[in-house]
């Protein structure tokens, strides 16, 4: 399994797509073609957190007036669940590893992760 998980609407998502050969790689368009339960699942196994999946910079939160020190891991895979702009982005995700989002110490180790993809 090789799946990215991103946002068209995103400048950052482009830029760290275009970064790499994704070739045979399935892209999903999640405002289009949003996570599945099971594909949430899936994610949830390898991070054991719903909460790490969570965008808490989406402007719904904001919208909902929800107090995000307040939802419980449920609340976490319901709102993932509800609508696309809660999960963090870009997720890549192969049967070995997940990197979630767009922070330095994740793009170095995604970067690395590539790299040792494309020699072997």
């Amino acid at each position: 399994m090789k799946k990215v998980f991103y946002l068209k609407t995103c400048d950052t998502c482009r830029k760290i797509l275009a970064r790499f050969d994704l070739t045979g790689w399935d892209i999903r368009e999640i405002k289009k073609e949003p996570v599945t339960e099971d594909e949430l699942a899936k994610m949830y196994e390898k991070t054991n957190s719903y909460e790490a999946l969570f965008s808490k910079k989406s402007t719904r939160i904001k919208q909902r007036g929800l107090d995000v020190k307040a939802l419980t891991e449920n609340d976490f895979k319901d709102l993932l669940l509800d609508h696309y702009s809660f999960l963090k982005r870009p997720v890549f995700i192969t049967d070995e590893r997940i990197f979630i989002g767009n922070d330095k110490k994740n793009l170095e180790e995604l970067v690395v992760f590539m790299d040792s993809m494309q020699t072997s």
